[in-house]
């Protein structure tokens, strides 16, 4: 497995997957979001379980339908690094929308995405979302915090 780093090429493909992953997202079109997925995708959820390992397109879709109308999601600061055939990005997210019987919810997490280049294209291989949490002795997540 190649270590060289590319700042042409390969970045511009991972920033290119990213976007359209990001877009699917933004449509609930769970089929074109799970497209960008490998075999095996390993996902640090914000929601329970610890590991969601092997979630699809089915249990994204039932996530969508929590949701009226489109998703906001806002990527901020993104970093990406290639090599030829792995590659990470990281950044701050904005997901904003509104919830079923919940209304109008906005948080912002950290995020981190792993790639792999599979078959001639890029992947995610490993996704991980996180919020700080308060060290006040409360362990309250802080939900409240914005770049």
């Amino acid at each position: 497995m190649s270590t060289r780093l590319s700042t042409n090429g390969e970045e511009a493909q991972v920033r290119a997957v990213i976007e359209q992953w990001a877009d699917a997202i933004r449509r609930k079109d769970a089929d074109v979001a799970s497209s960008h997925v490998a075999s095996g995708y390993v996902h640090f959820s914000l929601a329970p379980p610890l590991v969601d390992a092997g979630s699809g397109a089915a249990d994204l879709d039932a996530w969508f339908r929590t949701w009226d109308g489109p998703l906001e999601l806002e990527l901020r600061d993104l970093t990406v690094m290639a090599g030829d055939d792995v590659a990470f990005s990281h950044g701050l997210n904005c997901l904003a929308g509104n919830k079923r019987d919940e209304g109008r919810q906005e948080l912002w997490f950290r995020s981190t995405l792993g790639f792999r280049k599979i078959e001639g294209g890029w992947k995610i291989v490993h996704e991980h979302e996180s919020v700080p949490f308060y060290m006040d002795g409360s362990i309250r997540a802080a939900v409240d915090l914005k770049p």
